[in-house]
């Protein structure tokens, strides 16, 4: 999914294959979907899907005419055709090939947070709570 729930899945699967599965990432056969978080649709011209908060904010200043506006809360909301066009299909999805990295990231972000030790994981949220994006 491409909100922060989504996020958090995507780190668990890695951290996973990075503890279990190491070979899979460094051989190149470890791809991480990237479907839009919103679809806009103007009442005139074309639909567009955008994969961010950015992208909407770009969208909605050079679009000043109305438009409808829908957010994916995850893959479930969307119909076969669109998640055929934003996931699935080899010529329209995006997706980003994991490299080493981001799994040795992935695990040891897992490990600090969800790990028995108390003071890395207090330092961190002190540090970071200023940039947390709440999804409510």
């Amino acid at each position: 999914d491409a909100d922060v729930d989504g996020a958090h899945i995507s780190t668990l699967l890695l951290t996973l294959f990075y503890r279990f599965m190491p070979e899979l990432i460094y051989e190149g056969h470890v791809y991480i979907a990237m479907p839009p978080l919103y679809k806009a649709m103007p009442s005139r011209g074309k639909e567009e899907y955008l994969y961010d908060d950015r992208a909407l904010e770009t969208y909605r200043k050079k679009h000043t005419g109305v438009f409808t506006l829908q957010r994916y809360k995850g893959l479930g909301e969307m119909d076969s055709e669109q998640l055929w066009e934003t996931t699935m299909d080899p010529e329209s999805r995006r997706l980003k090939q994991v490299e080493i990295e981001d799994a040795r990231l992935a695990s040891s972000v897992t490990e600090m947070l969800m790990g028995t030790e108390v003071p890395p994981r207090r330092q961190f949220i002190y540090e970071n709570a200023v940039d947390a994006e709440l999804d409510i």
